[in-house]
């Protein structure tokens, strides 16, 4: 498939890009080169294959749902301005 440049101001126009006209022999030549590898992309024999929700199918390790304090409260603590105890100090807010 090749796009002429009549089609490739239309694409600039719908996606609201300003585009110069000394600009859409580049990007038409672009475009082009995108299409050819999608063409390229359909041509790929996929019979049998089963798809992929990602790079490994592998089974996700489950953990215990627990709420913890993180086990170290001075490190989480140590750039607060302030601190009350294992707590962040802030300034009142409501009145």
């Amino acid at each position: 498939m090749s796009l002429d440049h009549a089609t490739v101001r239309r694409i600039a126009k719908l996606a609201r890009i300003r585009l110069d006209e000394d600009e859409v022999p580049r990007l038409a030549g672009e475009l082009n080169a995108i299409l050819g590898y999608v063409e390229q992309l359909a041509e790929v024999d996929v019979e049998g294959v089963a798809p992929l929700s990602g790079g490994a199918q592998m089974a996700l390790r489950m953990r215990e749902d627990a709420v913890t304090d993180g086990q170290y409260p001075d490190r989480v603590l140590a750039n607060a301005p302030e601190r009350i105890g294992d707590f962040f100090a802030v300034p009142k807010v409501v009145e």
